[in-house]
This record gives structure tokens, sequence and C-alpha cells, in this order.
């Protein structure tokens, strides 16, 4: 785990300082990886960034997600589980947290480490960008969220970033 962290921090200082390959020249995207600060999502070939994304995260985004309901979006290392065409807020991709790392430290804390984080469309809610109101989601725009379901596969990295 702590070789695909210093891995992923690596690819953060690096991903400005590549040109990016083109989409329409069948790249794939390799990783995903979310700059909370920045409120930033990237999709990445290597070390190339494809396309870039501005974000609404959880509504209390500081710091690693602890507990179910504490409004936080996780950080660290986890991949796409699957995709959901039938999502609340229109379509996601399903994020593997919590692992086991995630999981032992909310045990320690007496406390359930909550699930089901997505980065996800808008849907319904209609919510205008700049205010994180996610559960601990990752949001874009509904027209964003067409182009990254039709790009990202299943078992792909996503790195987050505080």
């Amino acid at each position: 785990m702590r070789f695909f962290v210093i891995l992923a921090l690596a690819i953060t200082v690096a991903v400005f300082s590549q040109s990016a390959p083109s989409l329409a020249q069948g790249v794939q995207v390799t990783q995903l990886l979310v700059k909370k600060a920045d409120r930033k999502l990237y999709l990445l070939n290597g070390r190339s960034v494809l396309r870039s994304y501005d974000v609404d995260l959880g509504w209390n985004p500081v710091n690693h997600k602890v507990r179910e309901g504490d409004g936080r979006t996780p950080e660290g290392l986890y991949h796409i589980t699957h995709r959901n065409p039938q999502s609340t807020y229109y379509l996601s991709l399903g994020i593997s947290y919590p692992n086991a790392e995630d999981r032992a430290r909310a045990r320690r804390r007496g406390v359930s480490p909550g699930g089901d984080i997505f980065v996800h469309g808008q849907g319904p809610s209609g919510r205008g960008r700049g205010a994180d109101w996610t559960a601990g989601c990752i949001a874009v725009t509904d027209a964003e969220m067409r182009e990254i379901y039709s790009l990202v596969k299943p078992g792909t990295p996503i790195f987050i970033a505080p």
C-alpha cells in the first residue's frame, strides 16, 4: 500500500509537466487522481493528464473519512469497483472504500466506517458548483459524468489526495 501511495504522490508532482495524449487516439485512462484541496479530478494515462474536472466533495471535506455520517471524502489509494447506470445521482462509479485499513481504524474507534462512496453526477439535486454537498462522494456535472463514465473501467486505481 505504501508503495502505491508514494507512486501516486510522485504522479501528483509530475502530472502537470506532461503533454496529454489524445483520447481520440484510443488512449486509455490508467488511473484517477483527486486533489481535495484543489477540488480537482484528473483522468491520467501514466503521468499524462487526459482530462481534468472541478469537483464537489463531502460537506465536511477536510481530513480522511473516519466514520459513517461524518461528511468526509476518504483519502488514499482505492480502485473503481463498478459502474452504476441506475444511480440516484445520474451515473456513478463505485470506489472501494472502505478498505481493510479503513475498517480496522473504524473498529478500533467503535464506529462504522460507512461506505457507498462514488464518483457521480449531480442528478436531480441540481446542486451548483463550489458547494461541497455530498455525504463523502466526488461529484461532477452530469455532462462530465457521461464522459468519465465512458472512459473509466472497473479496476482502475483512484488516488484521493488531501
